[in-house]
């Protein structure tokens, strides 16, 4: 840092010298009127941190080039007694004039980085949904999604991560209560076979890396988790669920939550074993023993036989529901092959997938297969361009209901935008 003062100490005395000479050699382009940059510096005028030309004026309305620009951001670099917002703007300009910068012998690396503390992902999503019970109306929905994910640098091992999503129904144009929703908000430490997240963020999924998606938990909870371990992982995690577990609409207070599992992965091996626990003042309603607690556990195993093919299993069991035992349990199996990359045109992927969603499912993956049916779900996804990706779901299964023959479909497609 100390390099980067004096070097941008000595170029202002230089610069602001030689201000008419660079102007008239000047190779580089104007920076146009309406760039942001203007306001910046303007800011920065009024705050006392740059001087304009010497004379308290930028000179009318006359375009300033990039050179020029880059001067008044040196002289900027070169006062160390600032505001906050005021080091955020001179660290932006300084990033966006990174060239003309180093060629007056400023070295921005530290800077360039700092401006770039904040990363954004996100996509925009159009997805299609038509659930079609036998002895039912059909239940379809057209919606696009529009998600971002900031992920802000705290320290070397320290990050803020979020997720914020606004849903538009397609067929009426309306959003969901009209608001953009904050899914997840958490801090995200990392250290050597040790991670630690506070604050609201995915639920530990049993069978996350299986193609239909988790058995048992796909969900956010508000709370602690911590990871550690290299080719044994243990996961731990505590706090607060909201959701309507169970397919209930009167489970949807908050439950107290905790979870453990174990994950092994090495060669073409993966496997896994996983408890859950909830408890919320609803649950005793469907407990055999009236407690307001409900215990699942779940075991998966899978297995590469090459690059593209995986074969998959997982079974979970619900403790003490008040239902017959083949309600409490829930598996899949699952073969997939290859898989379609975002960054990779041309990439693509299938699946096939025997599901049986029981109680033990309390919040599952259900683009396909829905709770409390079983059947065969299919897949497929495919990049017809980079950061573009087509999905389709197809599941044709039973109810679980007892005495109940009656068949469920579902169609399912998304085309997903990533940038």
């Amino acid at each position: 840092m100390k390099k980067t003062l004096v070097s941008a100490l000595a170029t202002a005395l230089v610069v602001g010298a030689a201000s008419t000479t660079f102007a008239a050699a000047n190779p580089f382009s104007d920076v146009p009127r309406d760039h942001w940059a203007y306001d910046a510096v303007t800011q920065l005028a009024a705050d006392g941190v740059v001087e304009g030309y010497g004379d308290g004026t930028f000179r009318g309305d006359r375009n300033i080039t990039r050179y020029e620009m880059a001067q008044m951001v040196a002289k900027a670099m070169a006062k160390g007694d600032m505001s906050a917002s005021d080091r955020a703007l001179v660290d932006r300009l300084a990033a966006e004039f990174a060239d003309e910068l180093n060629n007056l012998g400023v070295r921005v690396s530290n800077l360039e980085r700092n401006a770039d503390m904040v990363k954004w992902n996100g996509k925009l999503q159009y997805k299609y949904e038509s659930l079609r019970p036998e002895g039912e109306a059909k239940d379809t929905t057209n919606e696009v999604k529009f998600r971002l994910e900031p992920k802000a640098e705290i320290n070397d091992h320290w990050h803020a991560i979020a997720r914020l999503d606004a849903d538009l129904n397609v067929a009426d144009d309306t959003g969901k209560d009209g608001k953009v929703t904050l899914k997840r908000a958490y801090v995200q430490g990392d250290y050597t076979n040790f991670q630690v997240r506070l604050g609201k963020m995915a639920l530990l999924s049993s069978e996350g890396y299986q193609a239909p998606g988790s058995l048992v938990l796909d969900d956010n909870f508000s709370g602690a988790q911590v990871m550690f371990g290299s080719d044994l992982k243990a996961t731990l995690e505590a706090g607060r669920y909201k959701g309507a577990f169970l397919n209930k609409d009167n489970l949807s207070e908050r439950a107290n939550y905790y979870g453990a599992k174990l994950n092994y992965e090495k060669n073409n091996f993966v496997a896994g074993a996983g408890y859950y626990h909830l408890n919320s003042k609803d649950i005793g309603s469907y407990t055999s023993n009236g407690k307001d607690t409900l215990n699942v556990w779940g075991v998966d195993l899978g297995y590469h036989f090459d690059k593209n093919s995986f074969l998959s299993g997982a079974y979970a069991h619900a403790n003490k529901l008040d239902v017959d035992n083949k309600y409490k349990k829930s598996y899949q199996v699952t073969y997939a092959y290859k898989g379609a990359d975002q960054a990779d045109k041309g990439s693509w992927g299938a699946y096939l997938s025997y599901r049986y969603l029981g109680g033990a499912s309390v919040a599952a993956t259900t683009d396909g297969a829905q709770f409390y049916t079983k059947g065969i779900e299919v897949g497929a996804d495919y990049t017809p361009l980079k950061n573009v990706v087509l999905t389709g779901k197809y599941f044709n299964g039973k109810k679980l209901e007892s005495g109940s023959n009656d068949k469920v479909q579902k169609l399912y497609g998304t085309v997903e935008f990533f940038f």
